[in-house]
């Protein structure tokens, strides 16, 4: 069932990108590197990245050796590498995701981001924030917050026209 529509989501991502901007100027952060999370994440921090106007490259990571049930899960048998076309060191590194749920994800990718280098900061943004974090991690920018039934899931579908989507597995 299609919960948003990319008309939807493209109106969310346009209040995000305000809201990033100013979340950076209320810091001054400057010399910023977009960094999002294979796959909506991805999708997500492309048009971040448009929306913002930003000149240097878009960072993407493949957290798929990183995660904590790696052992449980496998792995998928074309797993991309990541690519972050620029030194993280001391670089405002703004981490972005489709959605936030148990935290576990934003944990793996911290730890690959940090072993490219040591940012000056890591902000997290969002398009979706579940509110069941099982790890201590809040985003800074979050496009809106869900509240899903026990056992359903959602996954944004895309890259061309973004869309969300919720469902229950099958038993």
């Amino acid at each position: 069932m299609t919960v948003l529509d990319n008309t939807e989501i493209e109106e969310i991502l346009t209040k995000m990108a305000e809201d990033l901007r100013t979340f950076l100027q209320e810091r001054n952060r400057e010399n910023i590197a977009i960094v999002g999370i294979h796959t909506g994440g991805v999708w997500i921090a492309q048009r971040l990245h448009q929306l913002l106007g930003i000149d240097e490259a878009l960072g993407e990571l493949n957290i798929a050796f990183y995660r904590d049930d790696f052992s449980q899960i496998g792995m998928h048998p074309s797993v991309e590498p990541s690519n972050l076309p620029f030194d993280v060191d001391n670089r405002h590194v703004v981490l972005v995701d489709d959605i936030l749920y148990t935290g576990r994800t934003v944990r793996a990718a911290l730890n690959e981001i940090f072993d490219y280098g040591r940012p000056a900061s890591v902000s997290l943004v969002v398009l979706i924030d579940r509110g069941e974090q099982e790890l201590p991690f809040k985003a800074d920018v979050a496009g809106t917050k869900m509240s899903l039934k026990a056992g359903e899931h959602v996954k944004l579908t895309g890259p061309d026209k973004l869309s969300l989507v919720t469902s229950i597995p099958a038993k």
